[in-house]
């Protein structure tokens, strides 16, 4: 249908435009304060402790990211950081599906929320490397660019 020539207006005050830039942020809920604060008393831990001290708030808290990736950066054991990674991973992407996301947009670390999520992805990706799958690893780097087009390897 041709429109006559006074239809055309450009968008004002009565007629405003939105546009958005794919897909919306999305960030995690926050972890609970009692959670938190015992990732960040375990991390405080002589590292030999911070193992043990971090598996008693995993299973305390099971659904805190935070606490799956810190157990994977102190694991000694590569299948170890390999498996409490991809625990956290798999728990973050149910966490962020959760969260209204939908398998795209990002998810940032300048959101603290986010950061355990993202630790996870991460460790996962160090984990991977360090036995050998290294198509796993280059999937999960270019995860993390995609999730925070920001992030530094």
């Amino acid at each position: 249908m041709q429109r006559a020539p006074d239809e055309h207006r450009t968008a004002g005050a009565s007629n405003p435009v939105s546009f958005t830039q794919g897909s919306p942020e999305t960030v995690l809920p926050p972890a609970t304060a009692a959670a938190t604060d015992a990732t960040a008393a375990a991390m405080a831990q002589a590292p030999q402790l911070r193992r043990a001290a971090l598996s008693a708030v995993a299973e305390r808290w099971p659904r805190h990211l935070d606490a799956w990736a810190r157990l994977a950066e102190v694991a000694t054991v590569a299948a170890d950081r390999y498996a409490f990674a991809r625990v956290g991973y798999h728990r973050g992407l149910d966490a962020l599906r959760a969260a209204g996301w939908r398998g795209t947009g990002p998810v940032r670390w300048v959101h603290e929320e986010n950061r355990g999520f993202l630790r996870a992805l991460d460790a996962l990706r160090a984990a991977a490397a360090a036995i050998g799958e290294t198509d796993e690893a280059e999937r999960c780097r270019q995860f993390l660019h995609q999730l925070d087009p920001d992030w530094k390897d």
